[in-house]
């Protein structure tokens, strides 16, 4: 069963009227809600003194002043949602209410039924506007070549699951190498997923200052530290119902992650300073560019929320090992890139492409954008030759580039199996035996160096001498 909208909302209720405010007082408390009822304007500036609400219900017409007289106080922070009760009606009733402030407007008599349905489009208004404060620019298409047909496969799986369960989804975490494409797989999930129409959150955990980290992160009460002077939600709360993508997440501290960690379990979290919990339903989408195990092991990442976090796992394999999906993505990126300055389509010569292919992309999917798009702005057709993307700019440019000066092979030949399984074995020694480091040095998958280990000739992959 679904839950209501109302469960767990503070809500002030001002309403002279006696049997209507114990009848709109019973309704929000059967549906969850915790309600604080007043009969004047004064009882209501004494409550917002020492208590922060999610909604306020107020009437117009009081005996000690006007309901909309609180708004134009600004009493009221700007995490609550104000609904305002009058039974004069009209346009001049419904605009003066929305002009003061309000999210919304009940003409008397009104069913209470109402109530739930109007509060959670007050909501959804608030988390879109906190929303709108991080939205990015405009979004990419997702490339799909060959060399992604797997990811592609995985994330239908993901998000088909997602369309059965609803509510409550479980996390993804996305790991690759900075620059291949992590956010927009994120994009793609919630884009794709049954939260579409939900905000999406997107974070960069390595940019927020650790003193303000948590109150971005899970919102704070009026007067939670110094300059807390009015109440905000946090970017957790903006996403619920929607996805909270959290960039370079082992960037959190030790505390914020345990707090995460209580988020994903319960489904509940704590805004800094206050006295109770908020429940959420927030989809956690996390990106790592380093190996989680690793820092586990050195006591950087809690090992509890790794496990929580590690159930939808999507690995992105870096450029350079993308074979010929690389002119695919360059392609698709030209094009673009040629739409933005509004200039006609450019083909990529056949010595652009060689270059292509040939060089390491070390920023990945980011640095080949960034160098289709300097070639449009500042080298025309020539600069799609992408001349400078040779040995000196420090490209593998060539099959033999890091072979040693005046190598041959030996006339009696050698065995291929035993130099790989050599090769293996000095990127492991380079990487101190961790696998993964090892695996990002040769370009291939963690798998590829544990079969080679588990099937090298005796000696040849050991680490060490």
């Amino acid at each position: 069963m679904a839950k209501s909208p109302l469960a767990g909302l503070s809500v002030l209720l001002l309403e002279d009227e006696v049997l209507l405010r114990k009848r709109l007082a019973g309704f929000l408390e059967q549906e969850g809600a915790e309600v604080t009822a007043v009969s004047t304007v004064a009882a209501a500036r004494q409550a917002t003194e020492s208590l922060t609400f999610d909604a306020a219900l107020l009437d117009v017409n009081l005996p000690d002043g006007r309901g909309t007289d609180l708004l134009r106080d600004k009493i009221f922070p700007a995490t609550t949602n104000v609904i305002i009760m009058t039974a004069e009606g009209g346009v001049a009733g419904a605009v003066e209410a929305l002009r003061a402030g309000a999210a919304d407007y009940l003409v008397k008599p009104f069913d209470p039924e109402e109530l739930p349905v109007r509060l959670a489009h007050a909501r959804r208004n608030l988390q879109t506007k906190r929303a709108d404060e991080f939205r990015r620019g405009q979004e990419a298409e997702l490339v799909f070549g060959p060399s992604l047909a797997a990811v592609r496969e995985q994330l239908q799986k993901i998000t088909a699951a997602d369309r059965r369960l609803g509510e409550n989804l479980p996390p993804v975490l996305i790991e690759g190498e900075t620059g291949t494409g992590k956010t927009a797989v994120a994009r793609w999930i919630h884009r794709h997923g049954p939260r579409a129409d939900g905000p999406l959150i997107e974070l960069n955990c390595s940019a927020m200052p650790e003193s303000l980290a948590e109150a971005e992160l899970f919102g704070h009460e009026r007067g939670a530290f110094t300059d807390a002077k009015a109440a905000r939600i946090g970017l957790m709360e903006a996403a619920d119902g929607g996805t909270l993508f959290l960039d370079e997440l082992p960037s959190l501290s030790p505390a914020l992650q345990s707090k995460l960690l209580t988020v994903l379990e319960d489904h509940m979290l704590r805004r800094v300073g206050a006295s109770r919990p908020i429940q959420v339903d927030t989809r956690i989408i996390a990106a790592t560019n380093v190996e989680l195990g690793a820092l586990i092991a050195a006591g950087k990442f809690r090992e509890d929320l790794y496990h929580r976090l590690d159930l939808f796992r999507v690995r992105l394999p870096p450029l350079r090992t993308r074979g010929d999906d690389i002119i695919v993505l360059a392609e698709e990126l030209l094009a673009r890139v040629c739409r933005r300055y509004a200039q006609k389509p450019k083909p990529i010569p056949a010595d652009g492409r060689t270059r292509l292919l040939a060089y390491r992309w070390p920023g990945n999917v980011r640095e080949l954008a960034h160098e289709i798009e300097r070639a449009v702005v500042f080298g025309g057709e020539r600069g799609l030759a992408f001349s400078h993307l040779g040995i000196e700019s420090g490209a593998n440019a060539g099959p033999t580039s890091w072979f040693p000066a005046g190598f041959v092979f030996p006339e009696s030949g050698f065995l291929l199996e035993t130099a790989i399984d050599q090769i293996v074995a000095q990127a492991l020694r380079q990487a101190e035996g961790n696998v993964s480091a090892a695996a990002r040095l040769l370009g291939v998958s963690r798998d590829v160096v544990r079969y080679r280990l588990k099937n090298s000739a005796p000696g040849a992959g050991q680490v060490g001498e």
